[in-house]
């Protein structure tokens, strides 16, 4: 490093601890949305037990039942209701006691008919079940009656109990209404502004990484870095985008409308960093022109801007190219963060955001329903051996296989969702046995111990499965420990109950209709195929603009579904962090959805250019050969490569690069292919020349 550039150095590591601190939080909780999950959870559940033990001691006894109804309630209240609205959410809540209610008097009505009770919990199992194809409420309104029921046969309150049991599903909904409207709203434009902060920050991340490398070739540790900072980039813009009210058909009229404004402001940041990190990867930037880029220093950017040959095409001016397009964004992204402060994004009008009612389909072709029925048999079979194993803890079994199918996809992702619950309850029981060991006696260190656990476990409830059952896990230790029932064997029971429901759970996911990782992304991929096709079939139809940059945005989401179907393929994870096929092939799919966007961005719909037509119908032709094969790109080991040739979508003719590259990137997923070798011949060819 040159004394010229030493100083500068030191100032950027004083700027970079800067940035740490200011942005770490929402670089890696984008909109705050953990947080205020994880603080609604636990405030919800803090006041509810404050004020039913209020009512116990002032008022009148209550029992048991009604406090383990109001702490489980105050869980799903905030995990599982997910209307968008106040007064929505307050019907969502209302249904829910109702459904509480009712479930609850069943099961204490048949407490002396106990077979008939475990037949009427698995027929509200199915039903709790199958009530998510009517969507948000329906989920939130399942989960409450499964719950409940859950509770009123693991209690079994006498009927005579029941109105003070009642007294417990009403308080936590009240409160929990009270906590999410008042104390934590939902505010998409506070939402947003934390969002495009988040965006921001990650953009910052990256820029923070290439001044580390410092103009230095980039190693794969370094490349496998960047990758996985484009990928944590793209997740928070695609968060950000759902916050950008949309018209029902999800276009907007044009570039005058302030939330379209907006939108172009988010995409090209995205664009701008994706390719920063793309040419960088052919050749590094120069540290002074990343250090000016993150002071957003405009002298020395105009310098650099004047010192790049205008028709240059040379891979070090493209680099230079990416990073001033990229320090032009991220201040246009800058200025619309302030204006967003100062104005609460005031001109955009939420009136047209609208989102568009689906007909219901209630037939087995249904991915939901027939997630009903495995969980209702995976339920049944945990019941039987879970009672074989404890008559009276048996319900732990039948929850693990409840839990285990959410937000799973296929039998893959089911077991590895049932590896994490079980790994969790171990290992927070072996923790949580020591903890309440330790200050067993202590209800004023246990209680605001088991308040951080319980706030831990929901705020790491996206991030990690495991995790959050870790700290649950704990959190009963200690509510064992405080009520005086702590054993040995009471711990063992449950993890045995536990890995008795995973292991139901795991083998109906791959007994009854099994949906194979492959078939789930298979399902991905053609999705991925589909959107791409749809983008190019808009080229050749002449449509530019918004248009384009909503199926752009659209192959980006589709892109995301791809890597989530095929993450049990590999084991580890965020695009995979190691080398190998799986993570050379999500690559391969990585790179044509940049270069969709970079076409939709460069794209004008031209009156007549046959070279563009020959390239979009060679493209459509590719796509045609590979989307039938589905998955089995993923089988086919490659020679790790690095991509050659231009990057940047220079302004005279990115469109047609655009189309160059995602023919290239198409041909690389079946390397050995003979077929199409004109259309695939012809690609190449293209982007040679120039």
């Amino acid at each position: 490093m040159s004394l010229s550039i030493l100083p500068r150095h030191e100032g950027f590591l004083h700027l970079f601890s800067g940035f740490q601190a200011r942005d770490w939080l929402l670089a890696n909780d984008p909109a705050l949305s953990r947080l205020r999950m994880a603080l609604r959870v636990t405030l919800t559940i803090v006041f509810s037990f404050l004020v039913l033990l209020a009512i116990h001691m002032a008022i009148l006894p209550l029992p048991t039942a009604a406090f383990g109804l109001g702490i489980v309630l105050s869980i799903e209240g905030g995990v599982a209701v997910r209307d968008k609205g106040n007064s929505r959410q307050l019907i969502t809540r209302l249904f829910g006691c109702a459904a509480s209610l009712a479930v609850v008097g069943i099961a204490a009505g048949l407490e002396d008919h106990r077979l008939l009770s475990d037949l009427i919990f698995l027929a509200v199992i199915a039903l709790a079940s199958a009530g998510r194809v009517f969507g948000p409420r329906g989920f939130a309104i399942g989960m409450f009656a499964f719950t409940s029921y859950f509770m009123g046969a693991y209690f079994r309150p006498p009927l005579a109990e029941l109105p003070a049991v009642a007294i417990g599903p009403v308080v936590a909904v009240l409160v929990g209404h009270l906590v999410r409207a008042v104390l934590l709203p939902d505010d998409w434009r506070r939402d947003l502004l934390r969002s495009l902060e988040s965006v921001r920050g990650r953009i910052n991340q990256i820029l923070f990484k290439l001044a580390v490398i410092n103009g230095a070739e980039i190693g794969e540790t370094d490349r496998q870095e960047l990758r996985q900072l484009e990928d944590r980039l793209k997740e928070v813009v695609l968060m950000a985008e759902t916050f950008i009210p949309r018209p029902p058909a999800g276009v907007f009229d044009g570039a005058a409308d302030p939330a379209a404004e907006l939108a172009i402001r988010l995409f090209d940041a995205h664009l701008a960093a994706e390719s920063a990190i793309v040419l960088s990867f052919q050749s590094p930037p120069p540290f002074p022109l990343v250090h000016a880029v993150i002071e957003a220093d405009m002298a020395e950017l105009a310098r650099f801007e004047g010192m790049v040959d205008a028709v240059g095409d040379q891979p070090q001016d493209e680099t230079v190219r990416a990073l001033l397009w990229l320090g032009k964004a991220r201040q246009q992204l800058t200025q619309a963060i302030g204006d967003g402060r100062a104005s609460g994004f005031s001109k955009i009008d939420d009136s047209k955001d609208m989102v568009q009612s689906q007909a219901i389909d209630f037939s087995l072709a249904n991915p939901l329903l027939r997630a009903a029925l495995q969980i209702t048999i995976a339920s049944a079979i945990a019941m039987s051996f879970g009672l074989l194993l404890s008559r009276e803890r048996w319900f732990w079994a039948v929850l693990a296989s409840f839990l285990v199918f959410t937000n799973t996809n296929s039998r893959g992702d089911t077991a590895m969702r049932a590896l994490s619950r079980s790994l969790g309850t171990v290992f927070g029981i072996a923790i949580g046995l020591v903890l309440a060991t330790l200050i067993s006696g202590e209800p004023d260190i246990a209680i605001p111990v088991a308040a951080v656990c319980i706030f831990l476990a929901f705020y790491f409830l996206q991030v990690s499965y495991a995790t959050m059952t870790f700290f649950i896990s704990i959190v009963l230790c200690l509510v064992y420990g405080m009520t005086g029932v702590l054993t040995l064997d009471l711990l063992k029971l449950r993890i045995g109950e536990t890995m008795i429901g995973a292991a139901a759970g795991t083998a109906v996911a791959f007994i009854v209709f099994p949906t194979r990782t492959r078939g789930a992304l298979d399902s991905a991929l053609a999705r991925w195929f589909q959107a791409l096709r749809d983008l190019l079939g808009a080229l050749g139809e002449g449509k530019s603009g918004f248009e384009l940059m909503a199926l752009s945005q659209k192959i980006d989401a589709c892109y995301r579904d791809v890597t989530v179907a095929a993450r049990p393929l590999g084991s580890s994870w965020s695009v995979v962090t190691r080398p190998g096929q799986i993570r050379q092939t999500l690559a391969i799919f990585l790179s044509c959805t940049y270069w969709a966007r970079i076409l939709a961005k460069s794209y004008e719909a031209p009156a007549s250019d046959d070279n563009l037509n020959r390239l979009i119908a060679a493209d459509l032709a590719l796509i045609d050969d590979a989307a039938p094969r589905g998955s089995s790109c993923f089988l086919i080991k490659r020679k790790a490569s690095r991509t050659t040739g231009r990057h940047l979508p220079l302004s005279r003719e990115g469109a047609r690069l655009g189309l160059e590259m995602i023919g290239s990137a198409l041909e690389r997923l079946y390397p050995q292919a003979d077929v199409l070798p004109f259309a695939a011949g012809e690609a190449i060819a293209r982007s040679k020349q120039g």
